[in-house]
C-alpha cells in the first residue's frame, strides 16, 4: 500500500469516526419545544379554585401538545429565586402567581402513584381532585407495562442484593443496580424481562431516556425571575437556536405559510395582562431591547378574534394549535437534512 492509499483509508475512517459521532449526538439530544409563560396570570383567578383550573388548563395543554418544558416567569426580577422556596416541602405558607403555578404544574406531572411521597398535604393543592387527569404516557397504570417507569428510591434495601429498592407503581417493587438516597424520583428502564418476581435487576436512566426512544414523557417546570432568565438560563447546551413570541401586536401569517427552521430548542413565549412588550419594558437586563430584538418571530396566532381579550391560558391552546403544522415541517425538513 503506498502513502496516497494509506492516506486514503485514514481519512475515510476518521469521516466515519465523525459521521457516527454526530448520529449519536443527535440522538442524545432530541429537537425540544418550550412554553414560557408569566405567573402573574394566576393574579387574575377570583379563588383557589379557579385559580387551580387555570393552572390545569396550562397543564392540559402543554400535555396534548407534547411540550418538553414549561418556564413560568415573573414580569418582574427578585432578590432570591423562587424555584428553591416551591420546592415541594411540607409548610402551609400562602403561594400566589408564579410559586402557585410551579406547585400545580408538578404536581399534575407527576404520576398519581407518586403524588403521596412526593408531595406534602398543601393548602393549595385543595382543588387539584376537580382536574382532569392529564393522562400522559409516563402516568402508567398497575397493569401496564412500559420499556419505561417513573419511580421513587424507597429507604428499605434489598435482602440480599446490592442496588436500591424503588416504587414504580407495580404491585411489587423493582430493585436497580444504582445504590441511591431514598426519596428521590428516578426514571427506571424497566428491560425486557417483564416478570416481577425474578431477582432481575433494572438500572435507573437519565430522564430524557424516554424522549430519545421516540416517547413523549411529560414536561420538566422551571422558573425564571424575568423575561430575560427564560433565555440566559436555559437547561439545553447552546440554549434556544429559534425564540418566537406571540401577541395581539404581531406580524399576522397563516399557520400553513409559516416557515420554522430546523431547530434543536425551540422556545414559544407567551405575555400576561400587559403583554410581553410590558414583561422586557420592566425587564432591568434588557433596557433598550424591543420585541424584534428579542425574539426571531413576534406573530399573532388569532388575527380574528371576535374577543377584544384573549386569556393567556386560552392564547395557549390557540397558539399551539397554530404550530402544529409548521413544528411538524421543521422537524421533517430537520431528518432530511441529517439522513443526507
Amino acid at each position: 500500500m503506498n502513502g496516497r492509499e494509506h492516506q486514503s483509508k485514514h481519512q475515510k475512517k476518521k469521516r466515519k469516526k465523525r459521521d457516527e459521532e454526530e448520529q449519536e449526538q443527535r440522538k442524545e439530544t432530541p429537537p425540544t419545544v418550550t412554553i414560557a409563560v408569566p405567573g402573574s396570570i394566576i393574579d387574575n383567578a377570583q379563588s383557589l379554585e379557579l385559580a387551580t383550573l387555570l393552572a390545569g388548563q396550562i397543564a392540559r395543554a402543554a400535555t396534548v401538545f407534547r411540550i418538553d418544558e414549561v418556564v413560568v416567569f415573573d414580569n418582574k426580577g427578585r432578590s432570591s429565586d423562587v424555584s428553591e422556596k416551591t420546592r415541594v416541602k411540607n409548610d402551609d405558607e400562602n403561594e400566589e402567581g408564579a410559586p402557585f403555578l410551579l406547585r400545580i404544574l408538578r404536581y399534575l406531572e407527576t404520576p398519581q402513584y407518586l403524588r403521596r411521597p412526593l408531595f406534602p398535604i398543601h393548602k393549595n393543592l385543595k382543588y387539584v381532585g376537580l382536574l382532569p387527569p392529564l393522562d400522559a404516557p409516563h402516568h402508567l397504570r398497575k397493569h401496564e407495562w412500559s420499556p419505561f417507569r417513573e419511580g421513587i428510591t424507597l429507604e428499605r434495601n434489598p435482602s440480599n442484593t446490592t442496588g436500591t429498592l424503588v416504587d414504580v407503581g407495580l404491585s411489587k417493587n423493582v430493585v436497580v443496580e444504582q445504590v441511591l438516597e431514598p426519596g428521590i424520583r428516578v426514571t427506571v428502564a424497566m428491560g425486557t424481562d417483564r416478570s416481577l418476581e425474578t431477582d432481575c435487576l433494572r438500572k435507573v436512566v437519565p430522564p430524557m431516556s424516554p424522549r430519545e426512544e421516540g416517547l413523549y414523557w411529560g414536561y420538566k417546570v422551571r422558573y425564571a425571575s424575568n423575561i430575560s432568565s427564560v433565555f440566559k438560563n436555559s437547561p439545553f447546551k447552546g440554549g434556544y437556536d429559534h425564540i418566537i413570541g406571540t401577541s395581539e401586536h404581531g406580524v399576522k401569517i397563516k399557520s400553513s405559510e409559516l416557515v420554522i427552521p430546523a431547530y434543536r430548542h425551540l422556545l414559544i413565549a407567551f405575555g400576561g395582562l400587559g403583554g410581553l412588550e410590558e414583561s422586557i419594558e420592566e425587564d432591568s437586563e434588557m433596557k433598550g431591547k424591543g420585541v424584534n430584538d428579542v425574539f426571531h418571530s413576534y406573530l399573532n396566532t388569532c388575527p380574528l378574534q371576535g374577543s377584544r381579550t384573549i386569556r393567556t391560558e386560552e392564547a395557549i391552546f390557540i397558539s399551539l394549535q397554530y404550530f402544529q403544522e409548521p413544528i411538524n415541517k421543521a422537524e421533517q425538513n430537520k431528518s432530511l437534512k441529517e439522513s443526507r
